[in-house]
């Protein structure tokens, strides 16, 4: 049965924190992207989740605190190096991956003896996180696959009429989602890059990057965002990498438009003069990866708007937050990447 939707201020939680103790869903602003919480406790409530987002139940959730006695609730104790990182990193966009307790249900880890968890850097987050009096388990709060969401309009694009109450907390500050770094082996191993990037975490600990990272098909995911394609705008996104991406993607797109294809370019604005006869997304400077992560889901989603059929991207070095954004657009281009040293 359809929802009425209800929209609520940041400073009006009560009523969203109701329905988070009564079992219900509400989407609510994280510093990363909006998620789509329910009781973490509540399987059924977390089952709601699932529901809401047409989201495979082998896809593992995110249980969102908002202290570290509630933590405590949900994961089982944990050893001095994690507290460290705990420390330095939170609140803020860091998962970790521990032992869980048994009062988690089996629905929220995809059968996993393990549960991911964080506190999150926003008020209003845990403002709501404290008023409901439970850990939230959350996905971002998106159609399973489609960008995330970083402003409420893409929340109600996705979810109006799908879940009974959203809080509109305003644009997100990193735009991708948080690392996950699972910590129930050593060492320690990157499960999903986001906004506490891999250079950071290996000064605390020893840190590998996971293998699952870099596959399109994983048989049972650890983390969110591991097994499925994800993130993906309805229009067909290519990665075009190296020094040579400019003139293979002006090439490529001249063939496309002969064939009658709209098409576009996602890019720094440094490089938006390479292509003054293509639609340009802006990912902002070049220097400041923060804000390309930052506009990142929004131009995924402003392609379809546009009505775009294909969209090229740029590729970008994999260290340090551009590890992150080109994990997300690996995944929302289904793994089409072309080399343009080598293609």
């Amino acid at each position: 049965m359809p929802w009425v939707t209800k929209r609520f201020s940041g400073d009006d939680l009560s009523e969203p924190a109701g329905m988070l103790r009564d079992g219900y869903c509400v989407a609510f602003p994280t510093e990363t992207v909006y998620g789509l919480g329910a009781n973490a406790l509540d399987s059924e409530a977390v089952q709601r989740i699932f529901a809401a987002k047409g989201r495979p139940a082998d896809n593992p959730l995110i249980v969102h605190c908002c202290s570290v006695e509630q933590v405590c609730l949900v994961a089982r104790p944990w050893q001095e190096r994690v507290q460290r990182l705990m420390d330095t990193f939170w609140p803020g966009p860091l998962t970790l991956v521990l032992p869980k307790q048994p009062v988690v249900p089996l629905t929220a880890t995809a059968g996993l003896d393990t549960v991911a968890v964080r506190i999150p850097d926003h008020p209003v987050a845990l403002a709501l996180f404290r008023l409901a009096g439970v850990p939230v388990a959350a996905p971002s709060a998106n159609v399973s696959g489609r960008p995330s969401p970083t402003r409420v309009e893409h929340v109600m694009d996705d979810l109006d009429g799908r879940i009974p109450g959203i809080v509109d907390g305003g644009p997100t500050g990193w735009g991708v989602e948080s690392t996950v770094l699972d910590c129930s082996v050593y060492p320690y191993r990157l499960l999903r890059p986001g906004g506490v990037t891999f250079e950071e975490l290996s000064a605390y600990a020893e840190v590998e990057l996971d293998p699952g990272m870099f596959s399109e098909t994983i048989a049972s995911p650890r983390s969110p965002g591991m097994k499925y394609k994800h993130y993906a705008p309805e229009c067909r996104v290519v990665i075009v990498t190296g020094r040579q991406a400019a003139p293979v993607i002006r090439k490529l797109a001249a063939k496309d438009m002969v064939l009658g294809k709209q098409v576009g370019v996602m890019a720094f604005s440094e490089h938006s003069a390479r292509y003054p006869h293509l639609t340009v997304l802006d990912l902002g400077s070049k220097y400041a990866l923060q804000e390309g992560a930052s506009r990142l889901y929004h131009l995924l989603r402003e392609a379809d708007a546009l009505g775009l059929d294909i969209l090229y991207v740029e590729g970008l070095p994999e260290k340090e937050l551009g590890m992150a954004i080109m994990n997300r657009l690996r995944r929302a281009a289904g793994y089409h990447v072309i080399d343009s040293e080598r293609d």
